[in-house]
């Protein structure tokens, strides 16, 4: 029993360090290469943790090959046109200017129903509404609306607005982040002042937001 909980121990370390290595994607984002990967390493991974007879080596190799192999294609993809679009596939435009693309849709073996229903999962009941509509490699639907259509904004406008970055994470969980400090360009003698000013010690913020224009919560 010991053994069968050593080993389920090393090959989950071994899977969690593969997969976080392979990058931060979620599953649905995954491209179907990385997928096909992802998948077989976790049946690679299932056999030899639950079944002694089957020596540990059997899995950890396959595992680090699959690994070297992800590798290695993503290497090449990033180097070559025709290998990404090989790997990966490319974005297929459904909808321009206006127009549904049957022959598209068709080729992508996405119905009319299909498109709807994208559509309304991104806020969007009418089809006139949009411009552009094309589908990206990873299975997602990308939606460009037509300018008349589009929420108004400060640009759409012509109101003229300086941007700021978002606030970073100061102190978290009663923890002064140096980082943070770094992206608002803030001192600790800055620091000491706002929660000498509020009347708080590090220790007692559980959470500090901080801007560089110094605009804290």
């Amino acid at each position: 029993m010991l053994i069968l909980f050593v080993r389920v121990i090393v090959l989950y370390l071994l899977v969690f360090f593969v997969l976080r290595l392979t990058g931060k994607r979620q599953l649905s984002e995954l491209q179907p290469f990385d997928l096909v990967v992802t998948l077989l390493i976790a049946d690679l991974a299932s056999e030899p943790a639950s079944n002694t007879g089957v020596p540990l080596i059997y899995g950890i190799v396959p595992i680090l090959a699959l690994f070297l192999l992800q590798q290695f294609i993503s290497f090449l993809s990033l180097k070559s046109e025709g290998v990404r679009k090989l790997v990966c596939g490319q974005s297929v435009v459904l909808v321009s200017r206006g127009v549904v693309q049957e022959i598209a849709l068709r080729g992508s073996r996405y119905t009319l129903s299909d498109l709807m229903e994208q559509l309304r999962t991104n806020g969007i009941f009418d089809l006139r509404e949009v411009e552009f509509a094309l589908t990206e490699t990873t299975g997602q639907l990308s939606i460009c609306k037509k300018t008349s259509c589009e929420t108004l904004n400060p640009k759409t406008a012509g109101i003229r607005v300086t941007e700021t970055p978002p606030p970073s994470i100061v102190i978290s969980d009663r923890k002064v982040l140096s980082e943070g400090m770094k992206n608002c360009m803030l001192s600790q003698k800055e620091l000491d002042r706002i929660l000498k000013k509020e009347g708080y010690k590090p220790e007692e913020v559980f959470l500090m937001t901080c801007t560089p224009q110094k605009d804290y919560y």
